[in-house]
């Protein structure tokens, strides 16, 4: 197990910080490669840009909370909920896909056993 955490890309987990205008307002927020790799993926399947996609979640936790508390712990949580769903579709999809292979298998198959 520790191969698989001690041998992961160094760039994964090197931090950057990046500048940018939320609401007006010029701020910077640090985050681990990974995180802002995750953050550019979900900002382009919403089609929009980092930037844009930042903003507009920061504006709907400010509507929802009232105040924004640590946006960059708000932004590791957003990325770990999206690549669980992610995992979970993908394992759906696999699931789904057993089931229909077996089910083709079965009906393609002639023997008296599949016959029954």
């Amino acid at each position: 197990m520790c191969h698989l955490f001690a041998h992961q890309p160094q760039r994964d987990y090197e931090s950057q910080t990046r500048s940018l205008r939320i609401s007006g307002h010029c701020t910077s927020i640090r985050l681990e490669m990974s995180f802002w790799d995750t953050l550019e993926e979900i900002a382009t399947k919403e089609n929009m840009s980092l930037g844009k996609f930042l903003t507009t979640l920061h504006s709907e936790v400010l509507n929802h909370h009232g105040e924004v508390k640590n946006f960059a712990s708000l932004l590791r949580c957003s990325c770990l909920i999206y690549r669980s769903r992610i995992r979970a579709l993908a394992d759906q999809v696999a699931s789904s896909l057993r089931r229909r292979s077996s089910l083709w298998i079965l009906r393609a198959c002639r023997c008296r056993r599949c016959a029954r």
